[in-house]
């Protein structure tokens, strides 16, 4: 497959073209180089602040995605809930074919064409199957990014208050991409770090593709004519993404490795990540599988980044996994479970729980701020965007700082479930004093969960209000989240 790159100085802006893109495996690291890059190729985009002949992975072709002053070539991640769809036609994951083939309900999300859940289970028989056994969510739908570079760890601490210099390699951290000026989440992401410091796997959310990708071109251009280090991003295109999650899910995929002692999944943690390779049907073997332990249900579990071509192959040798002593294999779920899930594991949906007008501070994410970032509000000496908002508001009004005016929480409810837009009320004045942003009957519980935003004050644990459902007020409680303890796997 042929590629060209179109490589744009970052002064003088004179494109000229460079020899095509060769091929090299997708989570390996590669030698970085030196002036602005814009590449289009029939390999992944690649957004570069400076140009350097690589070698690629090859995969489908790139798309543009306007930005101010013009619009730039890129190429083209949680759960089921309405997300903001587009006119255009409903993409499709490479698992599409197998999730019609298992009976699946597809539904519009995040621009694609995605399984809400499957014939002859409902959405609480795929939740509790998952809290007792494992099931396998396609989250190929997500988008996956590679930064690498020289400037690739200060780019990424530009954009995110993530602490990265401190990441140990094949570790990785949730964060948020935030905006300058106001410290507004535009994203939340996985930054994970690859085996060295200038190669970085970012995992951002669909329905964000367009505004993440445009943002990202936009901050890298500015970043090239500031004369900073080489960043190199690509992001990929069609990219296979599972996610394999539940109190089995370590015994499941150990049985489909090719060499289950070299992969060492005991000595694997949350958060961590390894390169492993896969026996699928006809004893063939696929190498260069990426295995993230983490994931979006609160359980133990692995997210499983595929090559395009051998997504469906992977994913039907998990479904048939059945080590002994176990006789029960996986099982496919989909968006309706999955939002259920997320919801007792505290977990947020952007777009309901975060968009663009929300501080880490309000959305209780201040941990994602790491220590080592609390002191510098200058950018040109390290600062992430909107350090000198959030930063300010760390410390709560009661502890002398500024605060916030609000704070997400979660609720329990009483009587009927409350959804998203449900106002919440002062329990003694009636007062107006949030909004529920997600909520759902609770499988696990058996009862009614929520989670919203309230007035400062009001956040803390065991504090009643009333939420306002159907035209009838609820008794509702705030409550600590995640609803349901994690069970993550972590060394001791």
């Amino acid at each position: 497959m042929k590629a060209s790159r179109v490589l744009a100085g970052a002064r003088k802006g004179v494109p000229t073209l460079r020899a095509p893109a060769q091929q090299n495996r997708l989570f390996t690291s590669s030698p970085s180089s030196a002036s602005v890059s814009v590449s289009v190729s029939s390999s992944p985009a690649i957004i570069s602040s400076q140009a350097c002949p690589r070698r690629r992975p090859l995969l489908p072709p790139c798309r543009s995605v306007a930005v101010a002053g013009g619009s730039l070539p890129v190429r083209s991640r949680r759960t089921y809930a309405s997300a903001p769809q587009t006119e255009s036609p409903l993409k499709k994951t490479p698992l599409y074919d197998l999730h019609v083939a298992h009976g699946a309900k597809m539904v519009p999300f995040g621009g694609y064409s995605m399984p809400v859940q499957y014939a002859g289970q409902s959405v609480v028989g795929e939740h509790t199957f998952t809290r007792e056994h494992a099931s396998l969510f396609d989250v190929g739908h997500m988008v996956q990014h590679r930064f690498e570079g020289p400037g690739a760890t200060a780019f990424l601490q530009r954009v995110t208050p993530a602490g990265l210099e401190k990441l140990a390699p094949h570790s990785g951290t949730l964060s948020v991409l935030l905006w300058p000026g106001t410290g507004g989440i535009v994203d939340d992401t996985i930054v994970t770090k690859l085996g060295s410091d200038d190669a970085y796997y970012v995992v951002t959310n669909a329905a964000c593709r367009d505004k993440d990708l445009a943002y990202l071109a936009q901050h890298l251009g500015q970043w090239a004519e500031e004369g900073r280090p080489a960043v190199e991003h690509t992001v990929l295109e069609g990219q296979g993404l599972v996610a394999l999650q539940g109190p089995r899910a370590a015994s499941y995929l150990a049985h489909v490795l090719a060499d289950p002692d070299a992969a060492s999944l005991s000595t694997l943690y949350f958060g961590q990540c390894r390169t492993v390779s896969v026996q699928v049907a006809g004893g063939r073997t696929v190498p260069d599988v990426l295995v993230s332990r983490g994931g979006y249900t609160g359980e133990d579990g692995f997210e499983i980044s595929i090559a395009p071509e051998e997504t469906a192959a992977v994913t039907q040798a998990l479904l048939q996994a059945a080590p002994a002593p176990l006789t029960q294999t996986p099982r496919l779920a989909g968006l309706g479970a999955r939002d259920s899930l997320r919801l007792e594991a505290g977990m947020c949906l952007y777009g309901h729980d975060l968009d663009d007008t929300t501080t880490p501070v309000e959305g209780a994410l201040a941990w994602v701020v790491a220590k080592e970032r609390r002191a510098e509000t200058d950018l040109r000496k390290g600062a992430f965007y909107g350090a000198d908002v959030v930063l300010q508001r760390l410390t709560p009004r009661s502890k002398g700082g500024l605060g916030v005016e609000r704070r997400r929480v979660g609720l329990v409810v009483e009587g009927a479930p409350a959804r998203e837009g449900a106002e919440i009320l002062d329990a003694q004045s009636g007062e107006k004093v949030g909004v529920v942003t997600s909520g759902c009957p609770s499988p696990s519980l058996g009862r009614n969960i929520a989670m919203g935003y309230v007035r400062d004050g009001l956040h803390k644990a065991g504090t009643e209000v009333q939420v306002l459902v159907r035209g009838r007020r609820r008794g509702a409680v705030v409550t600590k989240m995640p609803f349901l303890p994690s069970k993550y796997y972590k060394s001791a």
